[in-house]
């Protein structure tokens, strides 16, 4: 079998291990140099009784050590079975070389293997994978040298292509500034296609052992890496706020004048759309913004949780960007949107009025231009100058009755002129057409009234001169009986029914059909009105109270103590899922109420809720679900971070219900100083503002459960603290009171490192030197502010 040399620090060498070991002599010295311990004082007689005693306390060291030799005796190993011996000095080396090897908790072979990829991260041309072909170039064992002694190995002028050279120069090295034996032979791994991982292995675990001084750094710099980490998140976290925090004020203070834009536009067409934009911000706008804002509070309250559970200060948002204040500023938003929505209805509402009203007037304006159509020719006709006496009684008894028809039309004419007076009023966005045409009808009718006054009175001067002419041709007329009673006959023909009554009864017979066909159609709308009045109730009436219910349930799994956290979050989740497979509902709720509102329905007795009420509800009611989710899910993080039983959870969830006298889930402060003081603390005020400010940093004014658990736990918490992490540096510093840019890019991960050097004042003190960086004052910042 193939043979390996183990050099031992004893100065003993194993040439065969089957022929090495049988006499026990060896076996005992591998062990006390391997352990470190001393074995009992070995038998040194050459007969196989001497042998075998040796073997045995060999055996019974080993034994000693909780490690169990499945069927291998002493008189296998005297004889040189090559297979129990192999199997023998394996498990040694498993149990005194390996087995003490802890990585992350992972086996010893993982940890080990974790380890050199760890050290040998850093070195392009190296990729640890196993503990066979990957060591197969040498470039791993130099570059575990390089990381722990970069003195002792020039590694930038080492070549992949040259194994031999690489593992000699691995081999030497180990063997001649690290102690480590030479385990292995160069020519042996090169000329393998695949080396022997057992011993690969167990060279390797020798550097393992012979860096331990460097395991102490390897602890500190995982234990700064830890902090480091929660750091990063929490500082991650808290840019995610400032940034959705700033993003979402921005969409508010943006969207906010546009609610405020009370500038109406002229047409019900164009004060439509509008109202159709309102529905699309309300459907398609509104609603991420909605989530935003509830995410927004959830990543808060999961940040606050977070820095508590690792004994770090509250978070502060910058100036304007609290939680209150975005709350703040979104009543404002939701109090702008109210008020755009009903200022829209109005809008609408007067347009409609409008409309009707102008409809109005052009109806009754074309009426009376109508009937004033030639009015002004027939009374400035001259037709009395030639007129005869009965011709002219004639004329004035059709002046007469045009005298009282314009009277009888004077009522439209001051009709006219209110209903102008009223859209002027109502700001009507065409009043100037109005005006003029309500003025030119004004102007005519006082030209009428001229003119009719000129004609009667022309008419009665004629009269009385044709009746002195009458007079003068009475004996004439006597004379002329016969002609005279044709003459009057025919007078009497001329003086017959006035046309104008005629028209005006055709027309009315016109306008009666007319009026019947607009009653039957408005009979039908006001029918459709009431359908949708009774569509939306029906709904509404159903919905309404869902979403309170739904409310209502929420807050009694968040408060209740049924099942444990993982229960009431899995009742929770169910809760969501069912909440947002009903959002269809509330779609076709939107749909009805856009319907009536198209339709410009603005009551409706059949129901107290408004979409108004609806939509607050639902986003009220998603929020409230998302939120309680996330209460619950802070609250395992602290339970798990501060190995809360759930008995503990129970009574801390009692004490809290008992003294929440609102029911609201909330402590207010008063309430909150009294549950202290029946659980024994002495509370003077500077305290109570002192655990005031712990509780509630960011002075709402109130006490969450959350909070209240985490202030009940907090003296019990195996957090790290800034001592700690100074400690760690000063490892990884050699002992020194500051710390080289090197050294942290050594010892820490790139992305860390960098984090560090970026945030890591310059080292004043006496002792330092150029680049020298001050990892105190930065571990007290870990601790201290919440921004470095």
């Amino acid at each position: 079998m193939q043979t390996k040399k183990l050099w031992l620090k004893a100065g003993t060498q194993i040439e065969n291990i089957e022929e090495d070991f049988r006499d026990g002599l060896k076996l005992m010295l591998l062990l006390e140099v391997i352990s470190g311990e001393r074995l009992a004082k070995p038998e040194r007689g050459k007969m196989r009784v001497h042998k075998i005693s040796n073997v045995n306390k060999a055996l019974d060291f080993i034994a000693s050590k909780g490690v169990k030799l499945v069927s291998i005796g002493a008189e296998e190993i005297v004889d040189g079975n090559a297979k129990m011996t192999l199997g023998m000095i394996w498990t040694i080396i498993l149990r005194f070389a390996i087995q003490d090897i802890s990585v992350e908790e992972t086996s010893a072979k993982e940890g080990l293997l974790l380890w050199c990829q760890r050290k040998t991260a850093p070195y392009k041309n190296v990729n640890i994978q196993n503990f066979h072909i990957s060591w197969k170039d040498g470039l791993g064992f130099c570059a575990l040298i390089h990381r722990h002694r970069p003195e002792l190995i020039d590694y930038g002028k080492l070549r992949k292509d040259d194994p031999m050279t690489n593992l000699n120069t691995a081999f030497d090295v180990a063997e001649k500034y690290l102690d480590i034996p030479k385990m292995l032979d160069a020519e042996d791994i090169v000329g393998t296609a695949r080396p022997d991982e057992k011993a690969i292995m167990t060279y390797v675990s020798s550097f393992y052992h012979a860096f331990s001084g460097a395991q102490k750094a390897e602890t500190a710099a995982n234990r700064i890496c830890k902090v480091l980490a929660v750091n990063q998140e929490n500082e991650q976290l808290m840019e995610d706020y400032e940034k959705l925090a700033s993003d979402l004020l921005e969409w508010i203070r943006r969207t906010i004048p546009w609610l405020e834009n009370r500038m109406p536009e002229n047409t019900m067409q164009a004060m439509q759309q509008k109202l159709e934009d309102f529905r699309d911000y309300r459907r398609l706008h509104k609603p991420p913004k909605v989530q935003e804002k509830c995410q927004l509070e959830i990543n808060f309250n999961t940040l606050q949780t977070k820095l508590r559970l690792s004994n770090r200060p509250a978070f502060m948002p910058s100036e304007g960007k609290m939680v209150s204040d975005i709350n703040n500023a979104w009543g404002n938003l939701e109090g702008a949107e109210k008020g755009y929505e009903e200022w829209l209805l109005n809008e609408i509402r007067r347009l409609e009025r409008l409309d009707h009203l102008a409809e109005k007037f052009r109806q009754k304006a074309a009426i009376h231009e109508a009937w004033t159509e030639g009015k002004e020719d027939m009374l400035q006709k001259r037709d009395y100058e030639t007129a005869s006496l009965s011709e002219i009684k004639a004329l004035l008894k059709k002046h007469e009755a045009f005298e009282s028809d314009l009277a009888a039309h004077q009522d439209r004419v001051e009709q006219i002129a209110a209903i102008a007076q009223e859209l002027n009023e109502l700001d009507y966005y065409d009043s100037p057409s109005v005006n003029a045409r309500c003025q030119r009808i004004c102007d005519q009718w006082d030209a009428l009234g001229a003119l009719t006054q000129k004609r009667s009175e022309a008419l009665q001067r004629t009269e009385k001169l044709l009746e002195t002419i009458d007079q003068l041709y009475l004996e004439f007329a006597k004379r002329a009986a016969p002609f005279n009673n044709w003459m009057e006959g025919a007078m009497e023909d001329l003086q017959d029914t006035f046309i104008v009554h005629t028209i005006e009864e055709i027309q009315v017979r016109q306008l009666v059909p007319q009026r019947d066909q607009a009653l039957i159609e408005e009979h039908a709308r006001q029918q459709n009105n009431e359908r949708l009045r009774r569509q939306f109730a029906n709904q509404a009436n159903v919905i309404g109270p869902w979403i309170q219910t739904k409310m209502e349930e929420i807050g009694r799994i968040s408060i209740e103590m049924h099942g444990t956290l993982e229960d009431q979050l899995t009742h929770l989740r169910q809760y969501e899922k069912s909440i947002v497979n009903y959002k269809p509902k509330i779609d076709q709720l939107e749909g009805d109420h856009q319907l009536i509102q198209e339709a410009l329905i603005f009551d409706n007795k059949h129901t107290n809720y408004t979409m108004e009420h609806i939509r607050v509800g639902w986003e009220q009611l998603l929020t409230t679900i998302a939120r309680t989710i996330n209460e619950i899910e802070n609250q395992i993080l602290t339970r798990d971070a501060k190995g809360i039983s759930q008995e503990q959870l129970n009574e801390f969830r009692a004490s809290f219900n008992h003294f929440d006298r609102k029911r609201t889930g909330i402590m207010d402060p008063e309430d909150f100083k009294t549950c202290l003081i029946s659980m024994g603390y002495n509370l003077g005020e500077n305290e109570f503002s002192r655990i005031m400010s712990i509780v509630d940093p960011n002075r709402m004014g109130l006490v969450t459960f959350q909070a209240f658990i985490d202030f009940m736990s907090r003296e019990t918490a195996d957090t790290d603290t800034a001592d700690q992490v100074m400690a760690s540096f000063k490892v990884l510093a050699g002992d020194k009171n500051y710390i080289l840019a090197d050294e942290l890019r050594r010892e820490l991960p790139p992305d860390q490192a960098e984090y560090c050097i970026a945030r890591m004042a310059p080292y004043t003190g006496p002792d330092g030197v150029p680049g020298a960086l001050d990892y105190m004052s930065f571990s007290t910042a870990l601790y201290g502010e919440s921004d470095l």
